[in-house]
């Protein structure tokens, strides 16, 4: 995966016997390893409050590689050749003065593995400890770089809301430069999202199309099959808008409408980002009650199966008005953007799990073939499936073999599966490779992320200020409010439902 060998160094995971560790990172680091993509010196240090040895560690995290890599083997001796670069320290994590322990932990690893000192701590901890964890390590001088690596990695949320994630950043800075600071969002790291990019700088054919004069609007879609889960108490304090859409549907709005970059690097891509930001249009509270829609999923049986309403989930208040759903229309004022909508919409217990951008080109000005039941002229449709089945459809009108001209729509369709011996990296793979590197473009920058917040803070507000702002049930198993269709301008446009499978659309198929 790495052409080049990286410089040695250690993964410091904070929060090391959570589930994100054992599920994810671990599996992640375990993928790098076998593809040879990991320094010559490397160890992994988990860092957690639980009270644990090198080898219970390992135990455990080799349950995680076995059940959840990417890399599949059954060859115990590299799994165990692997584990043996595994170690952890128990420490209480909101205590600055056990952060010696650590230090001193890391000095011994430095001698043991030969790791020169270059670490990455990356922060699978609850939200509270962000400015904590940071600011104890700055205490030992873990920060200074000096010719070392001293990176860290924080996973969202980052802030609950503007002014929080203004803080945040602010308390950073104190003692870390922007360069060393990793905003995760594993949606960025997904190989279909960078995808997108490649489809529209390295074509010749999509760009000149890419603008108001041939785009009539697009959709974006991140849709969900599960409720809560085991997750009431954390979703019920944050809802569809933070969780969803002020960090990954935005970053995909901006990867589908950004200019085009100098250059493929960090710096360019990430301004060429934020100038999308800046300019998406922000709603007064009168515009907000019309382009805005929010839902919350409500019991009803699923395929034979009783689906519990949102409020009944446990730790979720009885009364809770708690989004599950967002579907919004918004406006990007640029001179590339001006008055083509963009849809976004995301929901829990929505019929299937999928993520897709929908191009929607306009259609042709004269519409020549008029008597076709199976043709509507409402312009071909360019769909970017990000999961599951990835890849990329155009709808295209073709003429039925015969007499006269019969058209219908058909499906030119390419799915990531096709590509002979093809291995799709996990997102988490490739994010962490990237910030063992340095390249910091598929991470968020904090000027872009106090953009996105800004976008957001005032459709909070309003529905803080406005308990009555409409909030629509919608039954769990269904496509959300039925008002959400009528955000979409146009004569008999609507929104795309698709299926599991990227090509299955238009049919009744099975969910």
């Amino acid at each position: 995966m790495a052409e080049k060998k990286i410089k040695d160094q250690a993964l410091v995971i904070f929060g090391a016997s959570g589930d994100l560790t054992h599920r994810k990172l671990i599996p992640a680091v375990f993928d790098l390893y076998m593809q040879k993509s990991l320094p010559d010196n490397f160890a992994v240090l988990g860092v957690a409050r639980s009270e644990m040895t090198d080898d219970a560690f390992r135990e455990k995290m080799k349950e995680g590689v076995i059940e959840f890599a990417s890399m599949k083997t059954t060859d115990e001796k590299i799994i165990n050749e692997f584990c043996s670069m595994l170690h952890y320290v128990s420490i209480n994590t909101s205590d600055s003065a056990d952060y010696g322990k650590l230090k001193q932990r890391l000095v011994e690893l430095d001698e043991k593995s030969n790791v020169k000192g270059n670490y990455i701590f990356y922060l699978s901890t609850p939200p509270s400890l962000y400015p904590l964890v940071p600011s104890y390590l700055a205490e030992q001088g873990l920060n200074k770089e000096e010719d070392k690596i001293r990176r860290i990695i924080i996973e969202k949320p980052f802030g609950t809301d503007l002014q929080s994630a203004i803080d945040l950043n602010k308390k950073l800075y104190e003692n870390y430069d922007e360069d060393q600071i990793y905003r995760i969002d594993h949606y960025l790291g997904k190989e279909t999202v960078q995808n997108i990019l490649v489809t529209r700088f390295a074509n010749g054919i999509y760009e000149p199309l890419w603008n108001r004069n041939y785009i009539q609007h697009i959709e974006i879609t991140a849709a969900e099959s599960i409720g809560v889960e085991n997750r009431g108490k954390y979703y019920d304090n944050s809802g569809a808008l933070r969780d969803m859409v002020q960090n990954h549907l935005l970053q995909l709005l901006a990867v589908v409408a950004m200019e085009p970059p100098m250059s493929i690097d960090a710096s360019a891509i990430r301004n060429e980002k934020l100038k999308v930001f800046q300019a998406i249009r922000h709603y007064s509270d009168s515009e907000l009650i019309t382009n805005v829609i929010r839902g919350q999923y409500t019991e009803a049986n699923v395929k034979g199966k009783y689906k519990k309403g949102y409020r009944n989930e446990a730790d979720v208040a009885p009364d809770s008005r708690t989004e599950t759903y967002v579907a919004m229309k918004l406006f990007i004022d640029s001179w590339r953007w001006s008055g083509v909508p963009f849809y976004i919409r995301t929901g829990k217990r929505l019929p299937t799990r999928v993520s897709e951008v929908v191009i929607h080109f306009k259609p042709t000005p004269q519409t020549l073939f008029i008597d076709n039941p199976e043709f509507r002229n409402d312009g071909n449709q360019l769909i970017l499936r990000i999961q599951p089945d990835e890849g990329i459809l155009l709808k295209t009108g073709m003429k039925i073999p015969g007499t006269g001209f019969n058209v219908k729509n058909v499906n030119m369709d390419f799915h990531y599966s096709d590509l002979a011996n093809s291995y799709i990296p996990d997102a988490y793979e490739r994010l962490i490779l990237d910030c063992m590197i340095g390249d910091a473009s598929l991470y968020t920058r904090a000027d872009a992320l106090e953009s996105t917040w800004g976008f957001v803070q005032p459709i909070i507000d309003f529905w803080k200020n406005n308990p009555d702002a409409p909030l629509y049930g919608y039954p769990s198993g269904s496509w959300g409010p039925d008002c959400a269709d009528s955000l979409i301008e146009g004569k008999e446009q609507t929104w795309r439902y698709p299926c599991k499978n990227l090509s299955d659309d238009g049919i009744y198929c099975e969910l």
